[in-house]
Formats: structure tokens, C-alpha cells, sequence
């Protein structure tokens, strides 16, 4: 039996080990980089700035792997990254006007679901990384990537949906699932990481519009891409910098708050911005096959 290790400053639980095999078994593809990244992003395991501890957390996994605890995928070329590409021209960026005007002069909107090596996965992430507050090193495992356009090709949104939350209290309470549960299905719910109406667009009700046309897809695009189902979808929203009216407007549920902890502050004293927690179920008997 496991005993309980500190390791790279945390203390690594039986409970941990297995969440961390579980990981690598559901993501066999992903590169050491991209593992450390999503394990940080489960565990929330960022420093008092905020920033993701994604290189803390590559340092626990390739010790747990010398210890024969779990095993890693062979390191890559570049640490898992493509060769850094020149950043694709400004102008290619920012149209000359700002998008104004009524919503119904967009439509019908245009909902891509990208995919690697399209021109338009490399605007996508372009725009993340300049304009969204978060900004974007790239997607890891299972996730979709959605660039939305106008009528007449003009690009409006990116969204992006990826892992869920290794454990969230509210969100957890709402579906009411045992932990033994959340371990199991944990893989049916997505995260909706990224939201961004680009910021020369200024269209009233756009935002709410969007969330409501991409999750009437979602489950279906999730199913086709990962042959797996999704029936409940989380976002979380830092409430001291967005009010997240779209969301409420696009039907969100808000089940509660983040604690304002990271889940590494053991002595009660690292404090993180408190998001509000919303849901969206994508089927009607969502609770029973959550926790079947």
C-alpha cells in the first residue's frame, strides 16, 4: 500500500497517486509538458500570482516516475513543443473598423470546430494569447476549440472547452455525486476555460447568443471527436472582474464560489481570486447518469 510522500513541497496522498495514474491513462498521447500542465490546471496549483505551477508540477511527475510510482511517456524533442513558428502579422489581427450593429446583421453566425493544423487554429490562438486575461500555451487532452464568424467570414469568438475540475465543492453538491462517483464520471462533464468575444466586436446580446448556439453542438461534437459523452458543462468566472451576464443570460446555473484557496495552501494563508461557479446541463436526466 501506498504511503503518503511529500513530494516537490506537497503531500502526495494514496487518493493523489491514483487521480494521477487515472490522468495519464485518460490522456495516452499527451507529452510530459502537457501533463504537467493539466495536472496543474486539476489541482488548481498556481502561485500567489495566479500563475499556473505547471513546472512544479512536470517536477512531481518525472519524481514519482524515478520512484517507480507511475510511468511517463518517453520525453519528446522540445519538451512536447512544435519548434517556435514566427507570430502571424498584426494586421492580419485587427480589421480596420470596429463590428457594430444589430445582432441580426450577423447571422446565420458560422461555428468552426477546429482542428491541428488549420489556419484557423493558429488565429484562434493568436487571439487567446493577445486578448484574453488568461492568455493560452495551447490546448491539453481531450478538449474542443471552437472559432466563431459572421455571416460574411469575419471572425466574432473563440471558445474553448477542456478537462473538468479534479473536485469543486459546489459543483459537486449540486450533482450529488460520492467522490467514488465524481473518480468515475468525472470524464462526462467539460470546461468551458475560455471565453473571448474579440474586443473590437460590439454587438449587443452576441455573447449569450453564442454560448446558446455552441452548447446545442457540444455534446454531439464531443461525441463524434472522443466517442465518450459529456451530459453537464462548468465554467468559472472571476467575480471581482466579470459579472458573467452572459452566462445567466444563456441560462448558466450558479451552484455557488470558489473558496479563494489553491488547493496547495495547506496553512490556510495563500489566497487566489474567489470565482463564481456556474453549470449548464446538456441532457434532462443529467444527476442520473452522473452518479449511475
Amino acid at each position: 500500500m501506498f504511503v503518503a510522500q511529500t513530494i516537490q513541497g506537497r503531500c502526495i496522498s494514496d487518493a493523489d497517486l491514483l487521480f494521477i495514474r487515472d490522468l495519464l491513462t485518460r490522456h495516452p498521447r499527451a507529452s510530459r509538458r502537457q501533463l504537467s500542465i493539466l495536472l496543474a490546471q486539476q489541482w488548481n496549483w498556481c502561485n500567489p500570482n495566479g500563475q499556473l505551477k505547471d513546472m512544479a508540477a512536470r517536477s512531481l511527475l518525472r519524481k514519482l516516475h524515478a520512484r517507480g510510482l507511475i510511468a511517463l511517456p518517453p520525453g519528446r524533442p522540445y519538451g512536447g513543443r512544435q519548434p517556435r513558428r514566427p507570430a502571424p502579422p498584426q494586421l492580419d489581427l485587427w480589421p480596420p473598423a470596429p463590428i457594430r450593429g444589430p445582432l441580426a446583421a450577423l447571422r446565420p453566425l458560422q461555428i468552426l470546430s477546429l482542428r491541428p493544423a488549420q489556419a484557423a487554429t493558429t488565429r484562434f490562438a493568436t487571439y487567446l494569447a493577445h486578448h484574453h486575461y488568461l492568455g493560452y500555451r495551447g490546448p491539453v487532452g481531450h478538449h474542443l476549440a471552437y472559432l466563431v464568424r459572421d455571416c460574411g467570414g469575419r471572425d466574432l469568438a473563440c471558445l474553448l472547452f477542456g478537462a473538468a475540475a479534479w473536485k469543486c465543492r459546489p459543483r459537486d453538491q449540486f450533482v450529488g455525486w460520492t467522490d467514488p462517483q465524481r473518480q468515475q464520471r468525472l470524464g462526462w462533464l467539460t470546461n468551458n476555460s475560455r471565453f473571448l468575444i474579440l474586443p473590437w466586436v460590439q454587438v449587443p446580446h452576441l455573447a449569450s447568443f453564442i454560448l446558446g448556439a455552441v452548447l446545442r453542438r457540444l455534446r454531439r461534437d464531443w461525441q463524434d471527436k472522443y466517442a465518450q459523452a459529456v451530459v453537464l458543462v462548468e465554467t468559472f468566472v472571476e467575480r471581482d472582474r466579470f459579472a458573467a451576464t452572459c452566462y445567466r443570460a444563456a441560462n448558466w446555473r450558479h451552484v455557488g464560489v470558489t473558496q479563494g484557496r489553491s488547493r496547495q495552501d495547506r496553512d490556510h494563508a495563500l489566497r487566489v481570486p474567489i470565482k463564481d461557479v456556474y453549470l449548464y446541463p446538456l441532457v434532462r436526466h443529467f444527476r442520473q447518469s452522473l452518479c449511475a
